[in-house]
């Protein structure tokens, strides 16, 4: 543009010196010409003044306006184009670590920083904070951005290409801050939630184990181990007996085992009884008047080989499995009797009362005197499996210790009630000798 500006100049100047070869000039004068800049334009050595006709401006000064505004648009154009990149550049560099699909871009990005999305604190509420934090100091920033974009950039100035462009960046932004702020919202529900139910499992266990504790003192306190002591049921009543706290799970198959002591007469009655919703004789073991110990599950019986009444210890176990409903009796370590079909296929029901001494006309009550059992007995296990002969004969000669798996002869498991007492027991040697 400068060639063209000094082109028109020397033109001008050209024309000068014509007008003034046409009119008189005094001897001895002539016209010098100087080169100025273009902000300089009316400063020094101003051109004649070129009479105006119809009111218009000379081609010199109007050359020279058209120039100047040339210049000053193209500086300001300049400028415009110049805060216009920048302010692109900038927002197309936040807008793309903010845009990705699966987060890693932004996450990257915000890692950085003190506080970091990729390194939380375990503390959930301080996550939250910490977030909530981090999102709001990105959307002031883009608030920032936004305001300084149309304080400095006229969106008139921008081609329509690129206002569309930003306009559905600012938009898609927005969206997935507000996504971004409902999964924060709905993390931050769950993680209120989660430490709700293990601060509670916490304090359950915790009771639990305190519960536990104490159990074993007080156990403690009563005799020397907390399985050695016997349960004594001296009378014929309906209201002695014993409970054992815990219930039984579902059952294929079991083995109960009891040491006992009686000498009641006719009928030993009922060492123990398992009543469920429904049955009231689940389990059951009696011998009731002149009638043979039977062993009742489901209802069913099958009477056992057993002879116990001598008023001296007896070891005795009996197992059974669903499965074909086989069963077998021991006493003192040999097996007296076997049988099957009772109760076949029909699983043990669980959560229901276990109660030493008396038969169960309803689940936990509504005992008979005349089914009372009326004696001493310890030792009274339960397993969910068949023992092995071998196991049995082991428990019976007080070669070794097997407590039950799922009921175990335990002081803090049998609470006694109506007269019922609890009594250090004799060695499982003295309770041979006694045989």
């Amino acid at each position: 543009m400068l060639p063209v500006v000094a082109g028109l100049l020397l033109a001008v100047a050209a024309g000068g010196r014509g007008a003034a070869g046409e009119q008189e000039s005094p001897p001895g004068s002539r016209f010098v010409c100087t080169s100025l800049p273009l902000d300089a334009a009316g400063a020094g050595c101003p051109l004649p003044p070129v009479p105006m006709q119809g009111g218009a401006l000379p081609p010199e000064e109007e050359l020279k306006a058209t120039v100047l505004q040339l210049r000053e648009t193209v500086l300001q154009q300049k400028e415009t184009i110049g805060s216009q990149r920048e302010a692109i550049r900038e927002l197309t560099g936040k807008l793309s670590r903010c845009e990705s699909t699966d987060g890693k871009p932004w996450k990257k990005e915000m890692g950085k920083g003190k506080d970091t999305m990729g390194d939380l604190p375990r503390d959930p509420a301080q996550v939250i904070d910490q977030l909530s934090r981090t999102m709001q100091t990105l959307k002031d920033r883009l608030e920032s951005l936004e305001h300084q974009l149309r304080a400095n950039v006229s969106y008139a100035a921008l081609p329509n290409d690129l206002r569309e462009m930003l306009q559905r960046r600012l938009g898609d932004l927005e969206r997935q801050l507000l996504s971004k702020v409902a999964e924060l919202e709905d993390e931050k529900s769950l993680l209120h939630n989660e430490t709700s139910a293990h601060r509670q499992k916490t304090e359950t266990a915790l009771n639990a184990l305190l519960e536990r504790v104490s159990e074993l003192e007080k156990g403690s306190s009563a005799f020397k181990s907390p399985d050695e002591f016997k349960v004594s049921l001296p009378l014929r009543t309906n209201y002695l007996y014993g409970k054992i706290k815990k219930t039984l799970p579902e059952l294929y198959a079991f083995t109960v085992c009891l040491w006992l002591r009686s000498s009641a007469s006719p009928g030993i009655g009922t060492p123990f009884s398992y009543a469920v919703p429904g049955q009231a004789n689940e389990i059951v073991l009696i011998e009731w008047g002149n009638n043979p110990i039977e062993l009742l599950i489901n209802d069913k019986v099958a009477q056992l080989p057993l002879f116990i009444s001598d008023g001296k210890w007896h070891h005795i176990c009996i197992t059974w499995t669903t499965r074909d409903g086989m069963w077998e009796a021991f006493q003192d370590g040999e097996k007296l009797g076997t049988g099957e079909n009772l109760a076949p296929w029909h699983p043990i029901k669980p959560g229901g009362v276990l109660i030493l001494g008396q038969e169960q006309d309803t689940v936990g009550g509504r005992f008979d005197a005349t089914q009372a059992f009326v004696g001493e007995m310890s030792q009274f296990n339960i397993w969910d499996r068949v023992l092995k002969a071998e196991d049995i004969m082991n428990i019976a000669n007080c070669s070794t210790n097997m407590p039950g798996n799922i009921i175990p002869w335990v002081d803090n498991n049998v609470d006694v009630f109506g007269g019922a007492t609890k009594w250090p027991v004799e060695t499982c040697e003295e309770r041979l000798l006694d045989l």
